[in-house]
């Protein structure tokens, strides 16, 4: 499925491709004819769904697992997939308004752990600001709790990024780095967000020199997501950076359990998130 934000007239053309076999994720993000994705130019763990997920724009790790693989407690040398269940489901219903600005769908998702869960997303373009605005809703529609983890893996091509590009953030108390962080061809950090207006925290990627020199903001609401993470990886074939929201610190289940931050989410229950991200 595909939207465009641009007038008729625009001489560049900009939308946005859904993913309709993969959670209604964004498998592309076009600006002034220019993709922001990454495409080919990424590693593999050796799982298909996230080759296929991490290639696009965004796509969404969880619900129930957002890094890599560990064992389920309890069964019996099973283990939560890499990135959680989520990336590689079908979408089951989706409705596109007739001016294309909103699109939105359910995905009915099976937990690793035996458990089930619906996600209701909804997607809205604002074409005069440039800005794309996700909310989800996640519902337990099982017969047990859960702890839910989310994370929104937000793909760059490093190709768009030159020396003098920065990530602007006030969750960084410089205010400002270089995206070449930390030390060889790959790394990563995760950070408490800053809250800012609203309750929302903010980052920038900028500039983009591959893009024209535009600025890629990233918007999200740091109640569910209180979280900053960032990833990048120029290792052989692989030129990418990741701006990812997310719900949890870095760390193991665990200890993320044994420090009371894996929070249930019972029967029938709901737990919402939310982002937005746009070019200036």
């Amino acid at each position: 499925m595909r939207t465009r934000f641009d007038a008729p007239d625009d001489a560049q053309e900009n939308h946005i491709l859904f993913d309709r076999s993969s959670a209604l994720d964004i498998a592309a993000f076009v600006v002034d004819g220019v993709d922001l994705s990454p495409g080919t130019a990424i590693p593999s763990d050796g799982d298909s769904r996230i080759d296929r997920a991490l290639a696009g724009f965004l796509f969404t790790c969880g619900p129930e697992h957002i890094r890599h693989p560990e064992p389920i407690a309890g069964g019996e040398g099973a283990r939560y997939p890499l990135h959680g269940s989520l990336a590689g489901t079908p979408v089951k219903h989706t409705h596109m308004s007739a001016d294309s600005t909103l699109c939105i769908a359910t995905v009915e998702i099976n937990l690793a752990d035996g458990g089930h869960a619906l996600l209701e997303r909804r997607w809205h373009v604002d074409a005069d600001r440039y800005e794309v605005m996700l909310e989800d809703r996640l519902t337990n529609t099982g017969a047990g709790a859960f702890p839910p983890m989310m994370m929104y893996h937000l793909n760059i091509a490093g190709r768009l990024v030159g020396d003098d590009t920065r990530i602007i953030s006030r969750s960084f108390a410089e205010g400002a780095r270089g995206w070449r962080f930390g030390e060889g061809e790959s790394a990563h950090f995760c950070i408490p967000a800053d809250v800012g207006a609203e309750g929302w925290s903010e980052v920038a990627l900028s500039p983009l020199v591959g893009a024209g020199g535009k600025q890629l903001t990233v918007r999200f609401r740091a109640d569910t997501l209180p979280y900053l993470q960032m990833w990048r990886c120029q290792r052989g074939m692989a030129d990418v950076i990741s701006i990812e929201p997310a719900s949890h610190r870095l760390a193991k289940r665990p200890e993320l359990a044994g420090a009371g931050e894996l929070h249930l989410l019972e029967p029938g229950q709901t737990r919402t998130y939310a982002l937005a991200f746009g070019v200036s």
